[in-house]
C-alpha cells in the first residue's frame, strides 16, 4: 500500500493535471474562429429547421402501454 501511496498516486495526479493542461494550452494554436465560444441559435429558428418526422412514426395505443400502477388481481 505505500508503493500506492508514494508512487502511483502522485504520478497519477501529476498526469492528469498535465493532461489538463495539454488541453487548455491548445486553444493558443487553434484558428481565431475556432478559439471563440460556440454560437447560439434562438429556439424557434431551430425548431422550423428540423424535419417534420411525425407522420413516420407509429402511435401506440394507450391501454397496451405499461403501467407502474397496474391492476392487482
Amino acid at each position: 500500500m505505500a508503493i500506492f501511496r508514494q508512487y502511483i498516486a502522485p504520478f497519477l495526479i501529476v498526469l492528469v493535471f498535465l493532461v489538463a493542461l495539454l488541453a487548455v494550452s491548445a486553444r493558443i494554436f487553434l484558428p481565431s474562429d475556432m478559439a471563440g465560444p460556440a454560437p447560439i441559435e434562438d429556439v424557434e429558428s431551430a425548431s422550423t429547421q428540423a424535419p417534420d418526422t411525425s407522420a413516420q412514426l407509429e402511435t401506440l395505443d394507450a391501454p397496451t402501454l405499461p403501467t407502474s400502477a397496474g391492476s392487482l388481481n
